[in-house]
């Protein structure tokens, strides 16, 4: 599946990254967030497969999306059997966020990418667009670290895993109401906590690379994005687990359906039957093959965001895949019309 599809999702989040960042700085995070939508649709729909969407964004609040069911590529049009060998079909299914951090983009901040992971079909967690607690550390942590431990717990495990002390450590955390209390104790037990408005996948990714000065992501963010990070995480070999919050009182938002009772039932009728389960990372992305790429929007920890010249642009992508077990950094020069010059720096 790598040697078929890998550079061509390169592209894909390529496309929707150029897309959105056209209106980094505007205030627009609908339309940034819209324009990179149909950019990875139209891209993934060049591709020879049959793909599924089984993770999409915007069920919360009404915006874009690439809608969970939505079939894509090649060999889902009506005239596949002129183009596609049924025997030779690839078939995948597809969890993306084009515009992870659209607030981010909107007000020109840091930290905004374009993300899409993929495995063969029934190889990604699909969920409804729910939250879900998270936890993600170093490798050197895994099966370490534990969601069901307090964050002073887990802090010490982690501080001795990784050879240092409490205070050396960093914890990204969502800047969300919620979290004041995980704040709070994370600062009393002596870690430094940095704190962000929008787009945990990449805090996650970061714990896997020294060097990135983040050492764990705790707090509960959104559900898609925690599928997206747990198949990074198991192509890396970081720590990530993750239990879906159903109940609108837990994450204050008004965003999830109207009741714990009903969300209860949306789970069950999605054969989630145990709505407390925690979930590690290769139960989240359990697929035999599974790649994850990323590109940056706006500068982030990982990646340079998309950065224009005269006719053309410059992007920055992340490649991981568990099949080669490689994690690739691709510099693309994009030439829209004949530049006069190439962006070299």
């Amino acid at each position: 599946m790598e040697s078929t599809l890998g550079l061509e999702i390169i592209e894909v989040v390529e496309q929707a990254a150029i897309a959105s960042a056209k209106w980094m700085g505007k205030g627009e995070k609908d339309i940034a967030d819209e324009v990179a939508v149909e950019a990875m649709r139209e891209r993934m729909n060049q591709i020879h497969m049959r793909g599924r969407i089984v993770i999409g964004g915007g069920e919360r609040d009404d915006a874009p999306m690439l809608y969970i069911g939505e079939e894509v590529g090649i060999c889902t049009r009506e005239d596949a059997k002129d183009y596609c060998n049924p025997d030779e079909v690839v078939e995948i299914d597809i969890a993306v966020d084009p515009c992870e951090g659209t607030n981010l983009v909107a007000y020109g901040q840091n930290g905004s990418m374009a993300v899409l992971a993929i495995s063969e079909k029934g190889g990604l967690f699909a969920a409804p667009d729910f939250y879900m607690k998270k936890i993600a550390a170093p490798p050197a942590a895994k099966n370490h670290v534990d969601i069901n431990k307090s964050a002073t717990e887990n802090l010490q495990i982690l501080a001795d895993c990784l050879e240092r002390s409490i205070e050396e450590l960093v914890v990204v955390v969502m800047d969300r109401s919620r979290h004041k209390e995980l704040i709070q104790e994370i600062r009393n037990a002596g870690a430094r906590v940095r704190l962000i408005s929008d787009g945990d996948v990449s805090a996650a990714i970061s714990c896997a690379f020294a060097g990135s000065n983040i050492h764990a992501l705790m707090g509960i963010g959104a559900a898609p994005e925690g599928v997206i990070s747990a198949a990074a995480m198991r192509c890396l070999g970081g720590h990530f687990q993750g239990q879906l919050i159903y109940d609108p009182a837990v994450v204050k938002t008004g965003l999830i359906g109207e009741s714990k009772e009903s969300n209860i039932a949306r789970l069950e009728s999605m054969g989630i039957t145990d709505p407390d389960k925690v979930y590690n990372a290769e139960e989240l992305a359990k697929g035999e093959t599974v790649l994850f790429a990323a590109c940056g929007i706006t500068p982030g920890t990982l990646m340079n965001g998309v950065r224009f010249f005269s006719k053309g642009a410059r992007t920055q992508s992340l490649v991981i895949s568990s099949q080669s077990k490689t994690a690739r950094f691709v510099d693309t020069i994009h030439m829209f019309d004949r530049p006069k010059y190439l962006e070299l720096h």
